[in-house]
């Protein structure tokens, strides 16, 4: 489900927190296991993070490059996740994870599934700032056709239930620049891993 806007009136205030996330666990270009640099630069707060390195993607409780735990979830964060859930028809969800990606001009994400979670059973809330984006939604198997949707700043995008294993990705990024993210888009990427 789309909700449009929906946090449009927080999204500085969610851009603070994140400064603070950023500053105890810094954006960094995760590598696939097949050895490739992602375009988009990574972080995570909450009880666990999601990583990827040569051995595979998964969660982690701790930061790899620090050894440290992830940083907490901002509150701001955690409450936005659970009310966008609950306007889409999924009550109840609490994320423990928050997967955040930083695009620059021409980063993009390919299609894939969030499937490194345990349980399917609850939704992925999915929160754009700053720059524009075309978010792509396509089905169950990655041929099948995709529908290109124009995400902006405060948009919030949930899925789950027989959705939840959509394959989905942002195009590459075209140059702009936002009041408040200069010439970058910021994706919060809320998940119930454990």
């Amino acid at each position: 489900m789309m909700l449009r806007g929906f946090c449009a009136a927080e999204a500085a205030a969610l851009l603070r927190d994140l400064d603070g996330v950023a500053a105890v666990a810094p954006f960094r270009h995760m590598i696939t296991p097949g050895g490739y640099r992602m375009s988009v630069a990574m972080t995570n707060c909450g009880t666990l993070g999601w990583v990827s390195d040569g051995s595979g993607y998964r969660y982690s409780e701790t930061d790899p490059v620090s050894g440290a735990a992830w940083p907490a979830m901002p509150e701001g964060f955690a409450r936005l996740a659970m009310n966008a859930a609950q306007e889409a028809g999924f009550g109840g969800f609490a994320p423990d994870a928050c997967l955040i990606n930083r695009y620059e001009p021409g980063a993009k994400l390919s299609l894939h599934q969030d499937k490194d979670e345990r349980d399917f059973g609850a939704p992925i809330v999915s929160v754009s700032l700053g720059l524009p984006a075309t978010f792509l939604f396509g089905g169950r198997k990655r041929k099948d056709a995709v529908r290109r949707i124009r995400v902006a700043n405060g948009d919030v995008v949930v899925w789950g239930g027989p959705a939840r294993l959509t394959y989905h990705g942002i195009s590459p990024l075209t140059d702009g620049e936002h009041p408040l993210t200069g010439r970058r888009r910021i994706n919060l990427t809320f998940r119930k891993a454990w």
